[in-house]
């Protein structure tokens, strides 16, 4: 009798153990795969949109010469705030104030023609009356006296042209806003229509901005449908500046342009907001959101909920038995972070949130989403339990 080897036996004592375990019981099978919710919902909306814009003072006014001379001195701080009708440029007036006397004099004499032609008319007339004095010192007493009247009205309108060009030679702000730079310094010789500085009203400031065109014809479209409230006092609007602080203030959209602009293929829309701090200068570019519309019975999803395939948008949803099943949807606006659903989903329906992937038609989930799927063979309270996340919880 031969003795088998050590290694031949060692071989045969493995095979004859994993012959015994393939006729005992099976090894641990993969429990369904843990994936998050969302319950569908029906209801009323808000229809927001958000675009690029850039600010703009809401009166931005040149301030020019209205006479020539030369610049005595600058009033204003560069970069200040003025109020309307402060004082920036003072010019010379000398030449203006000896205009006005001139004109003063004039207006003088005029006065005192037209006081002896009114005399000599007063005195002409009566004895007209009598057949006294000829039809021709009749006529020219009375064209003397226009004469002079006239004189009177040219001779004050001359003073009250003279004594505005002296009140030219004080340059005022004409709005209450920032100041710019100064365009020319005191000493330097300025011509009617020179631009001195500007002037920026900032309170309120300006944010334009330009919106497609086919979000434009999608409210018109929704609104015909009857789908969409539009909002009776106009759009309300935000703001956030470039360091990523939302502006505090509301504002509204006070212009939508009647056309598209053929450049940009977009409509133009301009928003007021109360700036009393000056907080926000113009020129500053920044973020516009705006609100007001309201969609009604309306379906949103989470965009992450949706698997774009080559045959359309298809969602997973979790029927009652807890089991996958995939239903194409149409789907119409990406509103924020959401999709709004024209077909395929109703109220109440649940959809796979989170775990998308992991999920087949057909196969059974958990559902980690406040009360857990059991796992299979564990009662519905047990589960509950042990997960921590149970709806019957604290109750």
């Amino acid at each position: 009798m031969k003795i088998l080897p050590l290694r031949l036996f060692c071989i045969f004592y493995l095979a004859s153990g994993l012959l015994a375990c393939s006729d005992g019981a099976k090894g641990p099978t993969i429990p369904p795969p843990l994936v998050k919710i969302w319950e569908v919902t029906q209801g009323d909306a808000p229809y927001p949109g958000q675009y690029q814009g850039q600010t703009q003072g809401s009166r931005a006014a040149q301030v020019v010469a209205r006479v020539q001379g030369v610049i005595q001195k600058r009033v204003y701080e560069e970069g200040g705030i003025v109020d309307a009708g402060e004082l920036l440029f003072q010019l010379e007036p000398d030449t203006y104030k000896a205009a006005v006397e001139n004109a003063r004099g004039a207006l003088a004499q005029a006065e005192a023609q037209f006081d002896r032609a009114n005399r000599e008319w007063d005195r002409i007339r009566p004895l007209y009356a009598k057949n006294a004095v000829s039809q021709k010192d009749r006529d020219n007493a009375l064209s003397d006296y226009h004469a002079a009247q006239a004189n009177v009205v040219a001779a004050r309108a001359a003073l009250q042209t003279a004594q505005i060009n002296l009140d030219y030679c004080s340059v005022l702000s004409p709005v209450r806003g920032l100041t710019g730079k100064e365009a020319y310094t005191a000493g330097n010789f300025v011509t009617t229509g020179q631009v001195l500085t500007t002037v920026n009203q900032v309170d309120p400031i300006h944010v334009n901005f330009y919106a497609p065109s086919t979000f434009v014809m999608r409210l018109k479209q929704l609104e015909r449908e009857g789908r969409l409230i539009m909002p009776q006092d106009g759009f309300s609007a935000r703001i956030r500046l470039l360091n990523g602080i939302m502006y505090q203030k509301e504002g509204r959209v006070t212009f939508i342009d009647k056309q598209v602009d053929p450049a940009t293929g977009a409509v133009k829309m301009r928003a007021e907001f109360p700036n009393p701090e000056g907080l926000v200068l113009p020129g500053q570019f920044v973020r516009v959101f705006i609100g007001g519309a309201m969609l009604k019975n309306a379906i949103l999803i989470p965009q992450k909920a949706v698997l774009q395939t080559q045959k359309g948008d298809l969602v997973m949803v979790v029927n009652k038995e807890n089991t996958i099943e995939a239903r194409p949807v149409q789907l119409a606006d990406a509103i924020g972070k959401q999709f709004l659903v024209e077909k395929g989903l109703a109220a109440g329906e649940r959809i796979v949130l989170e775990g998308v992937l992991k999920a087949r038609p057909g196969q059974p989930v958990r559902i980690d989403n406040g009360a857990q799927t059991p796992p299979p063979g564990v009662p519905a309270k047990e589960a509950q339990g042990v997960s921590g996340t149970g709806a019957g919880q604290g109750k």
